[in-house]
């Protein structure tokens, strides 16, 4: 049992392990093969670690605090006190999600300045809008007769959340998550112009200097750590469907 269990661990961690090896085997290879002084002094262990520290920290840190926020807030609005509400809101998110990431990014500059919490704090504002909007979508695409029959069986509006509504919504609530990864992925890189660090400061240097390496070093990182954390949000969504089931 111990060595079956064993066997499935190791099945999921292959990819991400597969990944990391790939990320290691990069960062060595620029290390040592820099291409000129210029672009050796930037790329050091020390220094291609600590962006890419950064960059892990910053979404993460991101991601947590909008699922904290999205999730609740995105459940709130189904409610039926405030479901008149809930399409005005989803409608405001529809035109901020168009609204360009860095933009996001320049605006809060204005107003907090340079640093690393004002990137969090836009990327944290910019990754709600997926998972708010999902969450609300899946509640609101329950056919109305599954909850009517819940009610009729007497259970309470907190059961009928937890063990119909987030449970049937979950592919599509899961399906933001994964959406916001990736865009905080992304917009991570351009947290650089505000002082953020991570691996745009990388890509920013690259186009500075005019060392592709540079470039290449802090946008193939960027990648691989969002094709594994999008990995990783897919696993936890199957792992959740397999328990509902």
């Amino acid at each position: 049992m111990t060595q079956n269990r064993l066997s499935k661990v190791l099945v999921h961690l292959r990819i991400p392990l597969f990944l990391i090896a790939l990320g290691a085997i990069l960062i060595i290879y620029v290390v040592n093969n820099p291409g000129g002084a210029t672009a050796a002094r930037a790329l050091t262990y020390p220094n291609v670690l600590r962006y890419l520290r950064e960059h892990v920290v910053l979404v993460i840190a991101a991601m947590v605090l909008a699922m904290l926020v999205g999730i609740p807030a995105g459940i709130m609005l189904t409610r039926p006190k405030l479901r008149k509400i809930g399409k005005v809101v989803e409608a405001f998110i529809n035109i901020g999600q168009t609204v360009p990431s860095l933009a996001i990014l320049a605006l809060f500059f204005v107003y907090l300045g340079l640093g690393f919490y004002t990137a969090l704090f836009a990327l944290w504002l910019y990754s709600i809008l997926p998972i708010l909007r999902n969450t609300y979508a899946g509640i609101t695409s329950i056919e109305p007769q599954i909850l009517e029959a819940a009610r009729g069986m007497g259970m309470t509006p907190w059961r009928i959340l937890s063990k119909i509504e987030l449970p049937l919504a979950l592919p599509v609530l899961m399906a933001g998550v994964r959406t916001s990864v990736v865009i905080c992925v992304g917009t991570a890189t351009l947290a650089t112009f505000i002082g953020g660090g991570a691996l745009g400061d990388l890509i920013k240097t690259g186009i500075a200097v005019r060392r592709d390496i540079l470039v290449f070093t802090g946008a193939s990182l960027s990648a691989l750590l969002a094709i594994m954390l999008d990995y990783l949000a897919g696993q936890a969504e199957i792992a959740l469907l397999n328990k509902r089931n």
